[in-house]
């Protein structure tokens, strides 16, 4: 009996744009002065204008790389199901006319999981971070589908970096990062972190197979 995998590919996102203090037009000064004489003394006043233009930018990461240099490798978390026979637990051997002692009950399956804890990171200075979920490939066999929902995701920090839901397909719903965090000046300011962690829910019995779909993960700021 084969065994299943299910692999997701976690896109590194990162788009770091530069932060700039920069004067965003010409500074214009006046000039005046005061009489003398037997005119009457006056106090002169001059005004100077400034504008200053602050960037915005935006870094998301999942997986290697950290700021401030995104990853370029995409990470890949992989689940095997192993089946077990009842009445008691046996892990079926590999081979043709081989006895087994099965009582004839549906089989269970343990799921075990590598690479399903990744590093997140989000930075930015434009206000309110949201992210959400993409199904850009179907987690297919090449002739059975499973719902890319059956892989769950949960924070290690689920009050300032929440996981966004990940959906049977197309985009799913967004979630919105807290702003603030260690080292960030205001609230406006977005500096968190996270471990994510993946699993596979388990929910229903597939057709036996190796499945393989791709996942998008996005960041977005007004």
């Amino acid at each position: 009996m084969k065994t299943r995998h299910a692999r997701l590919h976690h896109a590194t996102c990162g788009l770091a744009l530069g932060l700039a203090l920069a004067a965003g037009n010409t500074v214009h000064a006046a000039s005046a002065s005061s009489g003398n004489g037997s005119l009457p003394r006056t106090t002169p006043r001059v005004a100077l204008n400034f504008a200053i233009q602050i960037d915005k930018f935006l870094f998301f990461r999942i997986g290697d790389g950290a700021w401030p240099t995104p990853g370029g490798t995409a990470s890949q978390v992989a689940f095997t199901l192993t089946p077990s026979i009842p009445a008691v637990p046996t892990t079926p051997a590999v081979g043709n006319n081989t006895s087994v002692n099965w009582n004839g009950a549906a089989p269970g399956f343990v799921v075990a999981a590598s690479g399903n804890v990744l590093p997140v990171e989000v930075r930015s200075n434009g206000g309110q971070v949201s992210l959400y979920a993409t199904v850009t490939t179907p987690l297919t066999s090449g002739s059975n589908t499973i719902p890319m929902s059956e892989i769950v995701v949960t924070s290690s920090d689920s009050a300032n970096l929440p996981a966004p839901p990940i959906p049977n397909s197309g985009n799913g719903t967004t979630v919105n990062v807290n702003g603030g965090g260690s080292g960030a000046v205001n609230s406006l300011v977005t500096i968190r972190n996270a471990n994510w962690t993946f699993s596979y829910a388990n929910s229903a019995s597939r057709t036996a197979g190796s499945y393989n779909g791709q996942l998008r993960f996005t960041a977005t700021t007004p």
